[in-house]
């Protein structure tokens, strides 16, 4: 492996959720280990596995892994760190503020970034505390601090002053009140970072187009504040033997050869590695130690008992959801799970069964739009462009709240609007405008925001202001847009995932997320399962019955209702693909 060359004291793994960074870490960890050199590997990940990969209880202390001299583990709990965090913000002030005032802050204090920074601020003394780590020859971090969290650390102070002053909305500045005794400290752990000589970020993702096309964002954002040193490895790629009698397989290798082939430009000069996809999880030295083994995948794994899976698919929900006749229906879920799909599919199934609908999208790729649009009767599709949108409110914002800032507060300011809660806002406002015609007929919208994001909202008077003036006003004169989403009878939310051990936790995490707003999950969908593909090739089968526990897992512990889509043999683009996916209740098995 190219980022295992000369290797410096840190390592950062960061990617998408599922994408193997887990795996991948502790796979280098024991690499190193190995050799002779004394190893820390460290998980800052909310869905942190490290110590079931291992085998061994580990937590919020530094652990020896007995089985591999040289290396020990921590794991940083981020929802302990957040609540630790919280309560020394929070605390001074309760029983002085008023209660809603309080519970106001604490939902500052409730989203993605609050849990970076958190988690920042506990693994900062691993970067700047020599005493804390000396010895360790390496330290590998799993998960990184996006380029939103390092920023935000590297603006200038005043941060509490801002906020009491009311200069800004409540947003990712609120996690920053109350630092300032740290900034020394946060300089010297974002300084470290930044120094080539003693850190490397490696950059982990699939063979994926929508995937790659992150992790370009993600390697110009970090490239653009300092954090050159940069490496990428593309995790589970399939083997071309396990082709040869299998056409889904044959598919997914072309579709995954063709995203090698097209690497978003300002990734090809990046050190690149490659790691096989291997048909057993990865649990055990024994699955670590052949991770960068490309002859380990051949190995052909028998499937116990038949994998005949008999699940609810997506028809049924469609089934549900038609009886309605007319409703909001919004598919949320982690980016590369699907939604844009399968949003488009329910909606196509919607207008083939003659009920109105009209579909709207974020879905970067117009192609989208394209193949639908005009060939349905019964279907619209509007189709909104984040980037003009979000670019649309940063000026709006910066041209009242910010117009009486001096320099230090509009960089704040600035820096405040360039948070992913932002985008979600302004993709949302300008889909408000087509929401309201969910009385008359089925708006099936592919993005929304976070339950965060609308509390937020609703808090500041935000959604009342810039949202509810856009709404048909009928039956909505004593209610707020939130509302809206909180009723079932109007608003059907539906959760996307992967049959995936993290992509089910985040799903999880956003449900919760969700609950604290007062919205419920109408219904789950597994995405792209394996197990339901009746797929022939041996490595496939094992996955696929890698699965069934987390299948098992959606319906028994999270999912009021679910449905498990297939991994198709041809990409659901166009209408007769995305009608297959939605209307077929028994899909027939693809030639």
């Amino acid at each position: 492996m190219k980022f295992l060359d000369q290797p410096p004291r840190f390592l950062f793994f960061t990617g998408k959720g599922g994408v193997g960074k887990t795996s991948i870490a502790c796979a280098a960890a024991i690499h190193l280990a190995d050799a002779g050199r004394k190893v820390l590997l460290v998980s800052t990940d909310p869905a942190s596995n490290v110590g079931q990969v291992f085998g061994v209880n580990i937590g919020n202390t530094i652990t020896a892994i007995e089985s591999v001299p040289d290396l020990s583990a921590l794991e940083i709990d981020p929802q302990a760190a957040v609540q630790a965090y919280r309560d020394r913000i929070v605390g001074p002030v309760r029983g002085l503020l008023p209660e809603t005032v309080v519970k106001g802050i604490e939902e500052q204090l409730s989203g993605a970034c609050t849990t970076e920074i958190a988690a920042f601020d506990e693994f900062t003394a691993l970067l700047t505390d020599s005493a804390l780590t000396a010895g360790y020859a390496h330290i590998l971090f799993d998960t990184a601090p996006t380029g939103h969290t390092i920023r935000l650390l590297q603006l200038p102070g005043a941060w509490s002053g801002f906020l009491a002053a009311g200069k800004g909305d409540a947003s990712c500045l609120g996690p920053l009140a109350g630092l300032e005794k740290q900034r020394e400290q946060y300089k010297a752990a974002v300084d470290a970072l930044a120094d080539a000589e003693r850190t490397r970020l490696i950059l982990v993702a699939r063979a994926q187009q929508a995937t790659l096309r992150e992790v370009a964002r993600t390697h110009e954002e970090l490239a653009a504040i300092g954090l050159s040193q940069q490496h990428m490895v593309i995790n589970g790629i399939l083997p071309q033997i396990e082709t040869e009698s299998d056409p889904l397989a044959a598919a997914i290798h072309e579709r995954e050869q063709a995203a090698l082939q097209n690497i978003p430009a300002v990734l090809q000069t990046l050190p690149r590695d490659r790691v096989m996809l291997k048909p057993y999880n990865m649990v055990g030295l024994a699955a670590l130690r052949q991770l960068f083994d490309d002859t380990a995948a051949t190995v052909e794994v028998a499937v116990d008992s038949p994998l005949e899976l008999d699940e609810p698919n997506l028809s049924e929900l469609v089934d549900e959801i038609a009886e309605d006749q007319h409703g909001l229906i919004m598919l949320m879920g982690k980016g590369g799970v699907g939604k844009t799909t399968l949003a488009a599919a329910i909606a196509v199934e919607l207008a083939r069964r003659g009920l109105p609908v009209h579909l709207t999208t974020s879905d970067p790729a117009a192609h989208l739009s394209e193949t639908l649009n005009g060939t349905l009767d019964n279907l619209t599709v509007s189709r909104i462009d984040p980037q003009l949108e979000t670019q649309r409110y940063r000026q709006h914002v910066l041209e009242t709240k910010g117009a009486k800032l001096d320099r230090q507060g509009r960089a704040l300011l600035e820096e405040d609007l360039r948070s992913p809660c932002t985008e979600e806002i302004a993709v949302f406002q300008a889909f408000s405008a087509v929401i309201r015609e969910s009385g008359s007929k089925f708006v099936v919208m592919d993005t929304a925001p976070t339950g965060h994001t609308l509390l937020l909202l609703d808090a500041t008077g935000a959604y009342h202001r810039e949202i509810s003036r856009q709404m048909d006003t009928t039956g909505l004169h004593d209610s707020t847009p939130l509302m809206r989403l909180q009723d079932p009878k109007r608003t059907k939310v539906l959760i996307v995932t992967l049959a995936e051990t993290t992509p089910v936790l985040e799903a999880a995490n956003l449900q919760a997320d969700l609950k604290r707003a007062g919205i419920a999950a109408w219904a789950w969908v597994i995405n792209a399962s394996v197990a339901a593909s009746r797929a022939r090739s041996p490595l496939l089968r094992r996955r696929a019955a890698n699965e069934l526990r987390e299948i098992h897992t959606v319906a028994s512990r999270h999912a009021q209702r679910y449905a498990v889509a297939p991994l198709l043999q041809q990409e659901p683009i166009g209408v007769e693909r995305l009608q297959a996916l939605a209307g077929d209740r028994r899909m027939p098995a693809e030639p």
